[in-house]
């Protein structure tokens, strides 16, 4: 057989297997404009789609190839038996019938109790941090302080000077006879398939550590799309941290492209912490099979304080998105002011015109958005995306005193929520997130003051000067929007 008909006979497999694919997308009854997209890359790119749907298209949700039931189940007649949940649920029955119907919390606690079960918690104390230097400072003390165990996930973990502290603090510990279990992220931690010698020295001294759900072939079965981006640490089952900074010299301002790193992660300390231990637990069992439900992960909590939290977890294991639904309402409820940190720009259509409606009917919108950018195609997206706020009324501010990473949305003053999910597409749809939802009104006052102190470091973008970019800028922007669903 000749090249000719080579070619040709892989063309028409590719159109085969393009046709099979879509006749799948069509039946998993996804949104008609990305079906339609599908169907135009197979027509128009018959071997390339199919390449580019395997790495990026498949549905782990519909496919339901995560399967937590066993997990979920065993967690559940834990949690039954236990003094400490019972309690947890019966102050959230009392707390619930004490908010106002109209107060828009309720509104928020119910979708998300409903979206995925989550308990909000009153006995918490926070700590909020606005970068790398405060929370290693304190997650290095209360490692050195820890009784029992340590649990850490993160998306990113690099082999620099705090990853080395932290790796020496790990190792003491569990010289001193501490459980010590550590979960990263394949694509995140991607240069440790050269490095190895980084995780080795932690198993040689009984650390444990696990990539997030393993695959030896990765891009053919469509898992390198869905990442983990989740950064968590609990320490004993009463302290835990969460947010957006991960393990790296970057996040301490040590960046010579970026300088100074602008980030939010808190520290939990209260009964909260059970429900990172139980998104750790879960994770853990995606990558080992081995179930954590020992008491010991849920001790017994005294009274920490009287902070109100909702932990969320979302991604491809759950049946709701449930942060992107709890955006949404958010942002459709509003009736005074949505604030915004995010390191990148990119709302689906709902959330646009949720926003869109917002400012048209009054609400003060502002964003805050890096002038340095990280991610060259996504800010180049963003912008896209601002042009449709500024001309509703919207106000952007670009970050100048460094990188902003920070993740956070407030609402009337009243709601916060901050974590490891950005304001796009991939942490809405496709990663596994985690967000703290914070109904304290002196915690939110802190949240609000940083973001004022923020703005005071931004330059505004301005509509009228915006409007003056170039052709070939809003075309590359037009462009960069087009690639938005797997950015």
């Amino acid at each position: 057989m000749d090249t000719k008909n080579i070619l040709f006979l892989g063309l028409i497999i590719s159109y085969l297997i393009g046709a099979y694919i879509l006749l799948k997308i069509i039946l998993e009854n996804r949104d008609p404009i990305k079906t339609i997209i599908w169907l135009l890359i197979f027509i128009l790119f018959p071997v390339g789609g199919v390449i580019i749907y395997a790495i990026f298209g498949r549905n782990l949700r519909r496919r339901k190839l995560l399967k937590t039931k066993k997990l979920s189940d065993n967690i559940k007649t834990l949690f039954e038996n236990s003094d400490e949940i019972t309690e947890i649920i019966n102050i959230e029955k009392k707390e619930l019938n004490k908010i106002n119907e109209s107060f828009i919390e309720k509104r928020l606690i119910n979708l998300l109790l409903n979206t995925g079960k989550f308990p909000f918690t009153s006995n918490n104390k926070i700590k909020v941090y606005k970068d790398g230097n405060e929370k290693f400072k304190d997650l290095l003390k209360d490692i050195e302080n820890a009784k029992d165990y340590i649990h850490l996930e993160y998306f990113i973990i690099k082999e620099c000077e705090i990853g080395n502290k932290l790796k020496e603090a790990l190792i003491k510990k569990a010289n001193e006879g501490l459980e010590i279990k550590v979960l990263y992220d394949n694509v995140g931690c991607w240069r440790f398939l050269f490095k190895r010698n980084y995780f080795k020295e932690m198993k040689n001294n009984n650390i444990t550590v696990k990539a997030f759900y393993p695959d030896k072939f990765p891009i053919f079965f469509g898992r390198i799309n869905y990442r983990n981006h989740r950064k968590i640490v609990v320490i004993d089952g009463k302290i835990s941290y969460m947010g957006g900074i991960n393990i790296g010299d970057e996040y301490l301002g040590k960046s010579k492209k970026f300088g100074y790193w602008r980030d939010t992660h808190i520290k939990i300390e209260g009964t909260s912490s059970y429900m990172l231990q139980m998104v750790f637990s879960t994770d853990w069992y995606y990558s080992t099979k081995e179930v954590l439900l020992s008491k010991k992960y849920f001790p017994k909590i005294n009274n920490v304080g009287s902070s109100r939290i909702q932990i969320v977890s979302s991604g491809p294991d759950s049946d709701f998105e449930s942060i992107y639904y709890a955006y949404f309402m958010l942002i459709s409820k509003a009736k005074k002011s949505i604030y915004i940190e995010t390191p990148y720009f990119i709302p689906d259509d709902s959330i646009l015109k949720a926003l869109k409606s917002a400012l048209l009917s009054g609400v003060d919108v502002k964003i805050i958005f890096p002038k340095i950018p990280d991610h060259k195609v996504v800010n180049t997206a963003s912008y896209s995306y601002f042009d449709d706020i500024l001309r509703c009324g919207g106000r952007v501010f670009l970050y100048k005193n460094g990188f902003i990473h920070s993740k956070l949305i407030i609402i009337d003053d009243e709601v916060v929520s901050t974590g490891s999910c950005n304001m796009d597409i991939r942490s809405f749809m496709v990663n596994f997130e985690i967000n703290s939802f914070i109904y304290d009104k002196e915690v939110v006052n802190i949240f609000i003051n940083d973001f004022y102190n923020d703005l005071k470091e931004c330059e505004e973008l301005k509509l009228k000067d915006f409007s003056q970019r170039s052709k070939l800028i809003k075309f590359k922007e037009s462009v960069s929007r087009l690639f938005s669903p797997i950015l």
